[in-house]
């Protein structure tokens, strides 16, 4: 018997293992359902891409696409300890006080700016200390790259003279602008979650990690979480709980498990075969995403991370922690306005100084850059449903995109700041021919450029919405409606998606989350 349950040992599972076994009488139990993660390409912050679709990863899909040309897109997902956090970019950008003050403004009490900043700064060790905005000390060390990529330099001065200010801080009040990536990094390794907070906190004797477990469905007995089944190596468990179940599987995950467990749409629920227990409609609603489109362009310089591999660089990484491949590979970006009537950006470029082609599995036939455009604040949404009763069967993941054809006005006018960045020098001298699309494209082109080449940037959230709404599914507390002893932490609470990339806001929504919960 456990007092936690905590499903999901991703970003924010790992934080809240760690925040609640502080207490040395509370028993908490972390359940993940990938492995370990011991593997190298993990530490290696360039190797990211290798850990696509392996074990490490869900290796999700999306269902056919209208807005994208009927392409079903693939949706990376960290399946290992410190889940997603242990696959990604490591680009630790927050957002702006606005994003935060809308979630408050939404009916969400403690969730404005002001109400959340702390919690942000608990996690951080920054480099770029602001006191009023980041934090030191935190178990998350936030760092500038140690060797940024020539390219990097020249990106960043063609933004400028693009007419995008230099922004010193993108995570101190406003983001617009253009800046250097920080990423959580120690010493040109990454740092996951689990490297951050699981680590120290794992030979606690009150908190017990079991991997490889699967969780198939939450056990809800008089209308109460009173614990979770789990399957490991083909053997069938349960576990039981005395105070919480606490979902944090993620955009995906968490809503999937809550709808196996009846948790959901009626309707939905018994067409899939499972017997409804709660009826709570928003559960797998309001699926949301930072669209992006990446414009990839040769150049004549070899120093790009199309070299990362050489012997030599693999030389410096191993003995120094030095070279190309300690780079997140998203190492700038730039935040801008799509309408100057606008308060905050609604559009983002990042740099890639790589042909970062097909989630990065297509290797590049020559040196290139890569500017991905990113829609910030998208009208779309879609939705998490069941395909299937078996809970091993993947979710149906219809994220609609561009089904609002608002979001593609922006992203053109994204496009057009791309074009306009890769045609200002310093960018311009060094930049050849075209890559992907294979030519240059006037304005009138742009919704088919888009249509065509269009990714997620990996930031699913929104499917288990905070709220009071019928359509919501986690009240302000981050408890689920109907249910005693159930809580959603993760990026699915997030009622919008914030102005920046979301591992960040994770961290802060579980160490807010572990407060809550611990009072």
């Amino acid at each position: 018997m456990y007092d936690y349950v905590i499903v999901g040992a991703g970003t924010a599972g790992c934080v809240l293992a760690a925040r609640l076994s502080e207490d040395p009488s509370t028993r908490v139990l972390l359940v993940e359902a990938g492995g370990k993660d011991s593997k190298q390409e993990i530490a290696v912050p360039a190797a990211f891409s290798k850990l696509f679709d392996t074990d490490f990863d869900w290796g999700y899909r999306t269902v056919p696409q209208a807005g994208l040309d009927d392409r079903t897109l693939y949706w990376p997902r960290g399946r290992v300890l410190g889940g997603s956090s242990s696959i990604n970019a490591m680009m630790w950008v927050r957002g702006v006080p606005a994003d935060y003050d809308a979630w408050a403004s939404a009916g969400n009490e403690g969730w404005s700016y002001q109400d959340v900043v702390g919690f942000f700064k608990r996690a951080e060790d920054s480099e770029r200390l602001d006191v009023e905005h980041t934090g030191s000390g935190g178990p998350v060390t936030i760092r500038d790259q140690r060797d940024v990529n020539p390219g990097t330099h020249l990106f960043v001065e063609a933004c400028i003279r693009a007419g995008l200010a230099r922004n010193r801080n993108a995570n101190a009040g406003t983001n617009e602008g253009v800046d250097y990536t920080q990423v959580n990094q120690d010493r040109g390794r990454r740092m996951s979650m689990a490297a951050a907070y699981l680590k120290p906190a794992i030979k606690r004797p009150n908190l017990t990690v079991v991997t490889g477990a699967h969780v198939t469905r939450v056990v809800i007995e008089g209308g109460r979480a009173v614990g979770v089944v789990y399957v490991r190596d083909g053997e069938v468990a349960e576990a039981r709980v005395e105070a919480e179940v606490i979902l944090s599987g993620g955009a995906v995950n968490s809503p999937h498990i809550l709808l196996l467990s009846g948790v959901g749409p009626p309707d939905q629920l018994r067409a899939a075969g499972v017997d409804p227990v709660v009826d709570l409609p928003g559960v797998g609603a309001n699926l949301i995403d930072h669209l992006a489109t990446g414009i990839v362009r040769g150049t004549s310089r070899t120093d790009t991370l199309v070299a990362a591999e050489t012997p030599r660089q693999l030389a410096g990484y191993l003995l120094k922690r030095r070279g190309l491949l300690t780079s997140n590979v998203g190492e700038a970006h730039a935040f801008f306005r799509s309408r100057d009537e606008l308060e905050d950006p609604d559009l983002e470029l990042v740099f890639a100084p790589v042909p970062y082609l097909d989630h990065g599995a297509t290797v590049p036939a020559g040196p290139g850059y890569t500017l991905g455009v990113v829609l910030l604040q998208p009208m779309s949404s879609g939705t998490v449903t069941l395909a299937s009763a078996n809970p091993f069967a993947h979710p149906r993941i219809d994220p609609a995109y561009l089904s609002d054809p608002g979001d593609l006005d922006v992203l053109r006018v994204g496009l057009a700041k791309a074009f306009e960045v890769f045609e200002t020098p310093p960018l311009s001298d060094v930049v050849t021919g075209w890559v992907r699309p294979e030519s240059a494209f006037e304005d009138s082109d742009a919704a088919g450029v888009v249509r065509r080449h269009a990714e997620t940037l990996y930031h699913p959230a929104g499917t288990c919405r905070m709220g009071g709404d019928e359509y919501a599914v986690v009240d302000a507390t981050l408890r689920v409606h109907g249910v005693d002893g159930l809580r959603v932490v993760d990026a699915s609470v997030m009622p919008t998606l914030n102005r920046g990339h979301t591992m960040a806001p994770v961290v802060m929504i579980a160490e807010k989350a572990a407060e809550m919960i611990r009072s």
